[in-house]
């Protein structure tokens, strides 16, 4: 049964930064299973953060009983969307269908493909690869007066750094999506972030020249951080949901980093937890900000929802006995690897190992032979978290741990790995 306030709850969750027509839009959603489609460019092989906001907003969507079109581009896949930072390297035709196929893994186990409002995978590929140069400008490109191209704001700022034809025509093609879309399917809203609105709203000025049909548009917003800066960012580089190109227990750190500040608005937009649970945690990080319970559960919900429960338990384990309260030994092989590459350390080769002293200075963990005596004597240095006695210990192939590390620690808080092999 369609809820009819879903709009109150995106507007809530603040993930509503423009909408065309909001009293059309929300009486469209009150009235019956609204079609609705949201696009993804393969323009790497994982999704990110920011796409994560979208296919989060997409379940809400079809959890209030509308039905989803998941669009992965495998034609615009081929261009991309115009970056204010420049062109985009062009991919080769065979790794856009590799990574179409990526992408499409990462969305489908947050939709469900059964029930009156399944879900449906579609590829504009499909509607665009046969179409000829003539009929595309003939039937789309008319209806695209240039100086409303060149007002975009993307547009205007890559005037003077350069844009080529490729990428200023990307409106065309996504716009051309909708209006496929809403003939094939009798899709009537569209949805993405922020900076693709002018991209929304051209697709809706293009239904209403070709077919005289109005049809609506959404856009969440961009989330930043409290100095303004964007999201999606670790130490390693964007915040990837592929395990593969981001481990879980990265993953799941990252979200244990969040500011105070931001606590809140992220555990509406990422979450899944009811009003009352939301503003709980929230008023426990204003009273109690060391414990850290937004931050915890933030991590735990976004972790499973994205890599499962299981990745959580082990993020969890490893992170305890990385900090001195936990088994090594307990950590599964890969979580421990990726864990000790995300915090940095060594790597040395197998056989003779060096002595313990200049594994901490080789670790980064000191800056000296004399630095890391010292914190030895004054019992700060853990070799696989047992405190070194001995400034003249010499590790052996028997101290690994995980087949092929040597976890340090000096103090409390600061580990690392050396990976011997």
């Amino acid at each position: 049964m369609t809820t009819p306030n879903v709009l109150d709850e995106l507007e809530w969750r603040g993930l509503i930064a423009h909408s065309t027509d909001r009293d059309a839009l929300r009486a469209a959603l009150g009235e019956g299973s609204v079609r609705f489609y949201v696009g993804f460019d393969p323009t790497a092989p994982s999704l990110h953060m920011g796409h994560l906001v979208q296919v989060l907003t997409a379940r809400r969507l079809q959890e209030a009983g509308h039905t989803p079109y998941a669009l992965v581009g495998g034609a615009t896949g081929m261009i991309g969307d115009p970056r204010d930072s420049g062109e985009r390297t062009l991919h080769s035709s065979d790794t856009v269908r590799e990574w179409v196929e990526r992408v499409r893994g990462q969305i489908e186990p947050f939709l469900s493909f059964d029930g009156d409002n399944a879900a449906t995978m579609v590829n504009n590929h499909d509607w665009t690869a046969s179409l000829s140069v003539i009929d595309f400008l003939r039937d789309i490109g008319k209806h695209f007066p240039v100086n409303r191209m060149l007002a975009r704001d993307t547009v205007k700022r890559r005037l003077e750094s350069g844009i080529s034809y490729t990428e200023f025509s990307y409106v065309l093609l996504q716009s051309m999506d909708y209006l496929e879309l809403h003939r094939q399917h009798g899709i009537t809203l569209q949805f993405g972030g922020s900076d693709q609105w002018g991209n929304l709203t051209a697709g809706v000025d293009l239904i209403r020249r070709t077919d005289g049909a109005h049809v609506h548009a959404l856009a969440t917003p961009l989330l930043t951080k409290s100095d303004g800066t964007k999201y999606g960012k670790t130490e390693g580089g964007a915040l990837w949901l592929d395990p593969a190109m981001l481990s879980p227990y990265a993953f799941h750190q990252f979200w244990l980093n969040a500011e105070d500040e931001k606590v809140g608005e992220l555990l509406r937009v990422f979450t899944f937890l009811s009003r009352e649970e939301i503003e709980d945690l929230e008023q426990q990080t204003a009273d109690k900000p060391f414990l850290r319970a937004g931050q915890k559960r933030l991590a735990d919900e976004v972790t499973a929802l994205v890599h499962g429960a299981d990745e959580v338990e082990q993020a969890k384990a490893a992170a305890a006995a990385l900090f001195g309260g936990g088994d090594l030994a307990g950590i599964k092989p890969d979580t421990l690897a990726s864990a000790l590459r995300e915090a940095g350390g060594t790597t040395v080769p197998a056989g003779d190992l060096p002595g313990i002293l200049d594994l901490f200075v080789a670790a980064g963990l000191v800056a000296s032979k004399g630095e890391a005596r010292r914190t030895v004597a004054e019992g700060g240095a853990y070799l696989n978290n047992v405190r070194v006695e001995d400034p003249e210990l010499r590790p052996t192939e028997a101290d690994l741990v995980g087949g092929s590390w040597l976890v340090l620690r000096r103090g409390k808080k600061r580990f690392a790995g050396v990976e011997v092999g």
